[in-house]
C-alpha cells in the first residue's frame, strides 16, 4: 500500500513539474507555420473547454457540485464567445474576423484567459511568455493583412478601429437615381413616406425617435439605425435580416408598419407612370424599373453617405491636436474596459452579433415587457444562443443619434455608457470615466459633403 502511494505521489510530483515546465518554457514547435502554432496556442490554452457549443469535458464534470460548476464555467464560455469560427479559420488559413482578432488579443495582452481558476483544474492548460507573444504577433500579422490601416499613422496602424474613407468607388448615374428613389415618397402605399422620413440625412441619419413612423402615424418596435457609414456593417438592421444594403432597402416598402406597399408591382406601377422619371432610370438600367434596379440604386447611393474626417479620424491620422486630453483618455477608456474589441472597424462596430446583457439581466432590470424584437438575432435562426444578440452599433456619429440601443430606451450618451459598462463589462463606471468616454464619442461626428455632420433636431 505505501509503496503504490509512492508511485502515485511521484506520478503527481512529475506532473506538476511537467506542468510548471510548461508554463515557464513550451511553446508550439517554432517549425510549425504561424497558423499551426496559433491553432496549438488555441487548443493547449484551453479554448476550446468552454467556448464551442459542444466543450469537451473533463471526466469529473459528473461529479456532484464540482460538475455543476464545470458545466455552468463551459456554458458561460460559449455564451460569452464561441471560438469555434476563428479555430476554423486559423486551421485551414482563411480571414478571421476582425472581432474575434479583438476579443482574443485583448484577454491575452490581460492575461484574463484562461482563468485562474481554470488553471488550477487543468494543469499545462495556460499561456505562457512565449505562447503570448507568438499569439499576439500572429493576431497582429493577420490584422494587417486582412484589415488593412492605410490611412492611419504608423503608431495607430494596427489599432482594432480605422479611418472613415473619403470616399468608396460607386457608379455616379446609379446613385444620382438612388438619391432621388431614398426621398421618394411613391415607395409607400399612400405616397407619404420615404427612406429619409426615418433616416433625415439632416438629422444624423435617424429620427430621434424611440420607434420611428410609418404609413397612419404606425409605430414599429425597433430603434431605427443611422444610414450613415452603413456600406461597412457585415449586414443590415439589428437582427441581420439583410445581408447587403440593396436587400435592407427591399424590406421598409413592403412593411406593413413602415411603408406598407402591397407589391414592388405597385411600386414600379408608379413610378414608370412618371414618363420623364421612367425615361431617366432607364437610360442607367436598360432593364427598366424592376424590384432590384430600385434596390440597387438606393443601395448604391447609401454607398456614398460616408462621413470621414472626424477629430479621431485626424487624430489617428498622426494630428496628435485633434484631440483634446479628456478625449484621448476617453479613448483609453474605451479600449481598457473592451468597447474596443466589439465597436472595431472604420465604423467602429456593425461587424458582429453580440448578446445584450452580458454581464447583468438588462432585460430583467429594463422592468417592461419582452417583445419580438427583444429576441434580436434569434428571430432570423431561431437558435437559443441568439436570443438577445444583436448587430453591434456602429458608433460614427453617435453623438447626434439618440435615443440608442435597439429599443430606444437610454436617452443619453451617458445613460448608454454607464448601461454598456454595466451589462456588457460588469463594471459601474464612476461619473468622471463616464465623461471621458462621452467626450471620445463626441470626437467620432464626421463630415458629409464637405461640411461636420450636424442635426437639425438639436439646433
Amino acid at each position: 500500500m505505501r509503496k503504490v502511494g509512492i508511485i502515485i505521489g511521484a506520478i503527481l510530483l512529475l506532473a506538476l513539474f511537467g506542468a510548471v515546465y510548461y508554463v515557464a518554457e513550451g511553446a508550439p514547435s517554432a517549425e510549425a507555420g504561424k497558423n499551426e502554432q496559433m491553432a496549438a496556442i488555441i487548443v493547449d490554452g484551453g479554448c476550446l473547454d468552454c467556448h464551442t457549443a459542444s466543450p469537451e469535458l473533463p471526466f469529473y464534470a459528473s461529479f456532484p457540485v464540482a460538475g455543476d460548476l464545470v458545466k455552468k464555467d463551459a456554458a458561460d464560455g460559449y455564451r460569452a464567445f464561441d471560438i469555434e469560427p476563428m479555430y476554423e479559420a486559423v486551421k485551414s488559413g482563411e480571414k478571421v474576423s476582425e472581432v474575434d482578432l479583438a476579443k482574443v488579443e485583448k484577454v491575452i495582452a490581460d492575461g484574463t484567459m484562461p482563468p485562474a481558476k481554470y488553471f488550477m483544474a487543468h494543469w499545462g492548460a495556460y499561456i505562457n511568455a512565449k505562447e503570448k507573444a507568438i499569439a499576439l504577433d500572429w493576431i497582429k500579422e493577420c490584422r494587417a493583412k486582412f484589415y488593412p490601416n492605410k490611412l492611419a499613422a504608423a503608431e495607430f496602424a494596427n489599432e482594432t478601429v480605422r479611418p472613415v474613407e473619403d470616399a468608396v468607388k460607386v457608379n455616379p448615374e446609379k446613385a444620382a437615381l438612388g438619391e432621388m428613389l431614398y426621398h421618394d415618397t411613391r415607395l409607400s402605399v399612400d405616397n407619404t413616406v420615404s427612406c429619409a422620413s426615418c433616416h433625415a440625412l439632416n438629422t444624423g441619419g435617424v429620427d430621434n425617435k424611440q420607434y420611428s413612423e410609418g404609413v397612419n402615424g404606425l409605430k414599429g418596435g425597433v430603434n431605427a439605425p443611422t444610414v450613415f457609414n452603413a456600406h461597412y456593417n457585415f449586414v443590415q438592421f439589428w437582427d441581420g435580416r439583410a445581408a447587403t444594403l440593396a436587400a435592407q432597402a427591399a424590406g421598409p416598402p413592403l412593411n406593413p408598419v413602415e411603408m406598407a406597399s402591397t407589391s414592388f408591382d405597385e411600386i414600379c406601377g408608379k413610378l414608370k407612370a412618371d414618363a420623364d422619371f421612367d425615361k431617366a432610370f432607364t437610360a442607367v438600367y436598360p432593364e427598366g424599373i424592376t424590384e432590384q434596379t430600385i434596390t440597387d440604386a438606393i443601395q448604391e447611393f447609401e454607398r456614398t453617405l460616408l462621413t470621414p474626417n472626424s477629430a479621431f479620424d485626424k487624430y489617428l491620422k498622426g494630428n496628435k491636436a485633434a484631440l483634446s486630453a479628456e478625449e484621448v483618455a476617453g479613448y483609453e477608456l474605451f479600449k481598457k474596459y473592451d468597447c474596443a474589441t466589439c465597436h472595431v472597424g472604420e465604423n467602429l462596430g456593425g461587424q458582429s452579433y453580440e448578446l445584450m446583457g452580458l454581464t447583468a439581466d438588462y432585460f430583467g432590470d429594463r422592468g417592461t415587457e419582452l417583445t419580438t424584437e427583444d429576441n434580436g438575432r434569434n428571430k432570423e435562426t431561431k437558435l437559443p444562443r441568439d436570443k438577445h444578440r444583436f448587430k453591434v452599433p456602429g458608433l460614427r456619429n453617435v453623438a447626434l443619434t439618440a435615443p440608442y440601443f435597439h429599443d430606444g430606451t437610454q436617452a443619453t450618451l451617458a445613460e448608454a455608457v454607464a448601461a454598456m459598462a454595466k451589462y456588457e463589462v460588469g463594471v459601474e463606471l464612476g461619473e468622471g470615466e463616464v465623461a471621458k468616454i462621452v467626450a471620445f464619442l463626441k470626437s467620432l461626428t464626421g463630415e458629409y459633403k464637405g461640411k461636420i455632420l450636424t442635426n437639425d433636431n438639436m439646433k
